[in-house]
């Protein structure tokens, strides 16, 4: 596994700390469809080469319909929050958890509740590092549609060790769900169908598509930070693009 200093897990070694800062578009092309689409990001040069998320034989997605309520899911803040976040993350990457539980909770508390941004998550398991990441996200996914995905996600997180390096961790996610309050026979079937296998994969092809390398990486309008960085580094970020988004306005 390589690693960003403390910052992330990654496919191969971007530039280890804060906003990258060649310049070079994004596209999440396979989320244009759920309407997350991020241009003019900064990327890093990268190595073509480098280990690509899961390609399996797609089947058959959720409709329009469904992915709209499954992107509301996943969604924190108000829709019309002056800055938008993408969060590219992997439920089994440890750098991935210390976000969950070191920075989130600031960062929802001071921006996302405060209607200066919306945190929208993104699905970028790297089963070639993490064996169990794409059952999880399923799991998560499977919980959207239930209108649960952000108590799935804080129970995977909270007990990542736990089922991280089981041969089959199914049966320890039916457990979360009676947790998160789900349906454990409309689970079982979104689960055993795949119903929102393709949609996952999708994400996590466009994500790697677009140049993103490593988890978690955040896309906030337009740039692109990468690793697990403490508030201290989102701060001034967030601060200097809400001032430039809403000069003149009245105050929030």
């Amino acid at each position: 596994m390589a690693t960003l200093g403390d910052g992330g897990t990654a496919i191969h070694h971007p530039d280890k700390r804060g906003i990258v800062t060649q310049r070079k578009a994004l596209l999440f092309a396979g989320l244009v469809g759920l309407g997350l689409l991020a241009a003019g990001a900064a990327l890093t040069v990268l190595d073509p080469n480098a280990d690509e998320p899961d390609r399996s034989a797609p089947i058959e997605g959720p409709s329009q319909d469904r992915q709209d309520d499954l992107l509301a899911a996943r969604s924190k803040g108000d829709p019309a929050a002056p800055i938008t976040i993408l969060e590219a993350s992997d439920f089994q990457c440890p750098f991935c958890r210390v976000f969950w539980e070191e920075t989130l909770p600031i960062l929802d508390r001071e921006y996302i509740s405060a209607g200066k941004a919306r945190l929208i998550f993104v699905n970028l398991p790297l089963p070639q590092l993490h064996a169990n990441a794409l059952a999880a996200h399923e799991f998560a996914m499977c919980a959207a549609l239930q209108d649960r995905f952000w108590p799935a996600h804080d129970l995977l997180f909270k007990h990542q060790s736990a089922w991280a390096n089981l041969p089959d961790p199914s049966g320890l996610f039916f457990a979360y769900a009676d947790s998160a309050a789900m349906d454990r026979a409309a689970l079982q079937e979104c689960v055993v169908t795949g119903a929102v296998r393709e949609l996952v994969q999708q994400e996590a092809e466009a994500s790697f598509q677009s140049g993103i390398r490593s988890t978690p990486s955040f896309v906030i309008e337009g740039g692109l930070l990468p690793g697990a960085q403490p508030i201290e580094v989102w701060r001034p970020i967030l601060d200097s693009i809400f001032a430039a988004k809403t000069a003149g306005q009245p105050p929030r």
